[in-house]
């Protein structure tokens, strides 16, 4: 029963999206949306400050160690 009732389930969205149209394009701006969100914007507004202000990897995890153990 639940294996019949997965696989329609399955069809009924394997379906839908075959045979859509203008919703492969909205799926595909979406895409191009989230990708300038989470990656470009992340790129140009939040640097890497531990990179910045520490040389070692010691000397980060110390620092990040001490700022969760204030």
């Amino acid at each position: 029963m639940l294996k019949k009732t997965l696989l329609w389930i399955f069809h009924l969205y394997y379906d839908g999206f075959r045979n859509m149209r203008v919703g492969k394009k909205l799926w595909l701006l979406i895409a191009i949306k989230l990708f300038v969100m989470f990656v470009i914007i992340k790129w140009l507004f939040f640097p890497d400050l531990l990179k910045e202000n520490f040389t070692t990897d010691t000397q980060r995890s110390n620092y990040i160690l001490n700022q969760l153990t204030k």
